[in-house]
C-alpha cells in the first residue's frame, strides 16, 4: 500500500510509525508532505520515508491520503489536492471538520473522518471514526487497518457521536494526566520522594485500567473490592465525593463536547 501523510507533526508521525510497525506499507511507499523543512527532515531521519512540500504531487498514485493537519489548514490543502484524487482513500483527522464539508470541498466521496488520541503515539490509542456513504467495503477495511495500527478503533455510522466521543477519548488523556499529576503531588505532600510517588501512581493507574479491562467488572464493583468499611480508602473516597468529583467530571466533559460542536460549526460556516 502506498500512503501520503500530509502533515508531519506529532499525530502525522504517530501514523507513520504505526503504519510501519503494522507492516501496512514499506518505508519506500510512504511520503510525508509538510511545509516545514524541520518536520520533513525529522520524518526522513526518524522513519526513513520520502518527504516533500508539494501536496498535489504527494497524493498522486497513492492508495491512501491521510490529512494530519490542523482545521485551519484544511481549506488550502483540500484545494491543492482535490483535482488529483481519483481512487484514493482519504482519511482526515482534523478536529471539527465534518464529512460533508470535506466531501464538498474535495468534490470527492471516499472519505473517512477520524479522531485518534495521544496514546496513539505509543500504539495504545483509541480512535473513533466515521465514513461517507460512498466508501467502498474495500476502502472501509483499509481505513480500519490503518486506524487500528495505532491501537483500538471504534466506527460510528452516525457522525454526531464523534464530537461526543472526542470529549471522552480525545480529551480524556488530559483528564487522566491531570489526575496523575495531582496524585503524584499528593504523594510528595505526605512525604514520598517525587520519583517514588511517580512510579507508584503510574503503575497504579496502568494496573487499574488493565484490571478493569481483563476482569470485565463494573467500576463500582471494583471500587468496592478495594474499599473496606471505615478504612483508609473509604476516608479518601468520602473526601473526593464531598468535593464534587463526579459533577466536576460531568461538567468538564460536557464543556469539551460543546466546544467540539462549536468548532465544527465554525468550520462548516
Amino acid at each position: 500500500m502506498k500512503v501520503a501523510v500530509i502533515g508531519g507533526g506529532t499525530m502525522g508521525g504517530a501514523l507513520v510509525k504505526s503504519i510501519l510497525r503494522a507492516r501496512l506499507a514499506a518505508k519506500g511507499d510512504i511520503i510525508v508532505s509538510d511545509v516545514s523543512r524541520e518536520r520533513r527532515e525529522l520524518a526522513r531521519k526518524k522513519y526513513g520515508v520520502a518527504v516533500g512540500d508539494d501536496n498535489a504531487a504527494a497524493v498522486k498514485g497513492v492508495d491512501a491520503v491521510i490529512l494530519a493537519i490542523k482545521p485551519q489548514e484544511m481549506d488550502g490543502v483540500m484545494e491543492q489536492i482535490s483535482a488529483h484524487l481519483k481512487s484514493q482513500l482519504v482519511i482526515s483527522i482534523a478536529a471539527g471538520v465534518s464529512l460533508e464539508t470535506i466531501c464538498r470541498r474535495l468534490k470527492y466521496g471516499a472519505v473517512v473522518r477520524a479522531m485518534p488520541n495521544t496514546p496513539a503515539q505509543v500504539g495504545r490509542g483509541m480512535t473513533v471514526w466515521t465514513s461517507s456513504k460512498e466508501l467502498s467495503a474495500e476502502k472501509y477495511d483499509t481505513a480500519r487497518l490503518i486506524l487500528s495500527s495505532m491501537g483500538e478503533e471504534l466506527h460510528f455510522a452516525d457522525e454526531r457521536y464523534l464530537d461526543m466521543a472526542t470529549a471522552i477519548s480525545g480529551s480524556g488523556p488530559a483528564y487522566v494526566f491531570l489526575f496523575i499529576e495531582a496524585l503524584i503531588d499528593a504523594g510528595v505532600h505526605i512525604g514520598l520522594p517525587r520519583d517514588t510517588a511517580q512510579k507508584l501512581v503510574i503503575e497504579t493507574v496502568a494496573g487499574s485500567a488493565e484490571a478493569m479491562k481483563k476482569m470485565s467488572k463494573h467500576p463500582a464493583e471494583l471500587r468496592n473490592m478495594v474499599t473496606s468499611p471505615g478504612g483508609t480508602t473509604s476516608e479518601a473516597l468520602l473526601r473526593l465525593e464531598s468535593g464534587g468529583l463526579r459533577s466536576l467530571v460531568v461538567n468538564a466533559v460536557t464543556a469539551a463536547y460543546e466546544k467540539a460542536k462549536s468548532i465544527g460549526a465554525k468550520q462548516q460556516g
